[in-house]
């Protein structure tokens, strides 16, 4: 498809989400911009609409000074890596979101940018940082911006973000259906050798929780001695895999078909009980101190 040619939007409410999992290699920004745009055009033709890659794609993960990370971070939008995935968006009339080493004048951030067809929608910058992360990287001053779509309103977390349920309670509160989760999931402490990653278990429960659809793309490979667990998943608003856990040390794409307005029905637990209008903000801030006004649904 050329960049003059449009391909129609995803027929409401369907919509076909991926995850890559990929590996990428800290320093080689070429080559690991070039392997996602390959894996991106793969999913496009698939028939994904939404295409979701690691954390820090283009960067790899594992620095050795902040100088190092300096010289790999680009500016949001116009740095080179960005450019190119806003060119595939545009090309395969889909949407983006990809983890991206980001440079803002001598502050580096932990990011991910969001592109759609029409071109740049914004960025995310994680906000609770891992390990030497904090040696790097600012936290996100952003907060947790909801993305409109053609077909939705889409969030974005990072990886250790998963670790926290007000991060996703926070979105759904403002009425998100997908969450895209670049991630660099890493060996954790404790981990049964017969168990999927706690990761994809805190997946599947805030997803649970909130009726959320939450696509989780993680990488493969060891880098600098660090391991990375694979393990990509795409889970329901109802809170099971629809697609994954994927293998630990395979380059895989993930895909699944969602309905958005049955995740939507998915908060109505039964005739009763509904997850987001059961809480009891009689007792707790509803927003969480955040100030952000209730949308309606």
């Amino acid at each position: 498809m050329s960049s003059q040619e449009y391909a129609s939007p995803p027929s409401f409410p369907f919509i076909t989400v991926a995850a890559v999992q990929m590996e990428p290699h800290v320093g080689r920004k070429e080559e690991n911009v070039a392997r996602s745009i390959a894996l991106i055009d793969r999913a496009a033709a698939e028939g994904a609409a939404l295409v979701v890659l690691p954390e820090l794609t283009n960067s790899g993960y594992v620095f050795g000074s902040r100088a190092e990370v300096f010289a790999l971070a680009e500016t949001v939008p116009d740095g080179s890596t960005t450019q190119a995935w806003m060119d595939a968006a545009r090309r395969n009339q889909i949407y983006i979101v990809a983890g991206i080493a980001e440079r803002d004048g001598d502050r580096l951030y932990n990011s991910a940018v969001v592109i759609g067809p029409e071109g740049w929608l914004g960025v995310y910058r994680k906000l609770h940082l891992w390990g030497d992360e904090h040696l790097f990287f600012e936290a996100g001053d952003k907060g947790l911006p909801l993305f409109h779509t053609q077909w939705g309103r889409l969030g974005v977390a990072i990886c250790y973000d998963g670790w926290f349920p007000e991060v996703y309670r926070l979105l759904a509160m403002q009425g998100a259906d997908v969450v895209a989760m670049p991630t660099n999931w890493v060996p954790m402490p404790g981990q049964p050798a017969d168990r999927h990653a706690m990761a994809t278990s805190l997946a599947m429960a805030n997803a649970h929780s909130n009726a959320l659809t939450i696509v989780c793309a993680n990488r493969i490979g060891t880098e600098r001695g660090q391991p990375f667990i694979g393990q990509s998943l795409i889970v329901g608003a109802q809170g099971w895999p629809l697609a994954g856990p994927a293998s630990e040390d395979t380059e895989q794409l993930l895909y699944a078909r969602i309905n958005l307005k049955e995740s939507r029905q998915a908060r109505h637990l039964n005739p009763f009980n509904h997850v987001l209008r059961d809480r009891r903000d009689d007792l707790y801030d509803p927003m969480l101190g955040t100030g952000w006004p209730l949308p309606r649904h």
